[in-house]
């Protein structure tokens, strides 16, 4: 897989990740539900437009945590990922709509060996996820567990 492992990644790296993705109405109604989350920011429409500042549906934003977090994998850590350990200071800045598209920028912000596996090291993340005008809609800190480069070798 083309994940990068533990040693391939330092503090101050950068991603400014390709996949860009477009949110629908379809990904809020669906996320919301299978989350049992009836929150009328997310599901009705004349709640939004009669009662709220918005003026219309925000996503969820635990979706737009998800698909921020996604986008990353595929350059980062697709199949050396071991465990994500946490997420800090996530905050969403600014909203999301049906029809805004998201774009996803990474910084490694720290690493270090784990001190409990020697096949693995800890790194800190800092995702940024931005809309269609380049506005930050929302921000994490996250701790992953990676593979180092020999243990995926000794597995193979």
């Amino acid at each position: 897989m083309s994940g990068l492992h533990y040693e391939e990644l330092e503090a101050g790296q950068e991603f400014s990740h390709p996949i860009r993705r477009t949110v629908t109405e379809m990904d809020n109604t669906l996320f919301s539900a299978l989350t049992y989350n009836p929150q009328p920011l997310h599901i009705d429409r004349h709640y939004c437009e009669t009662e709220t500042e918005f003026g219309q549906p925000l996503m969820n934003s635990y979706f737009t945590l998800g698909l921020m977090v996604g986008i990353a994998v595929n350059d980062i850590s697709l199949g050396t990922t071991i465990a994500n350990l946490g997420m800090t200071d996530v905050r969403f800045p600014a909203p999301v709509f049906h029809g805004d598209t998201l774009h996803v920028t990474t910084r490694v912000i720290g690493k270090r060996e784990s001190k409990s596996r020697p096949n693995a090291g800890i790194l800190e993340l800092q995702h940024e996820a931005f809309n269609q005008d380049d506005t930050l809609v929302a921000t994490c800190t996250r701790q992953v567990l990676m593979r180092k480069k020999d243990a995926t070798k000794k597995k193979a």
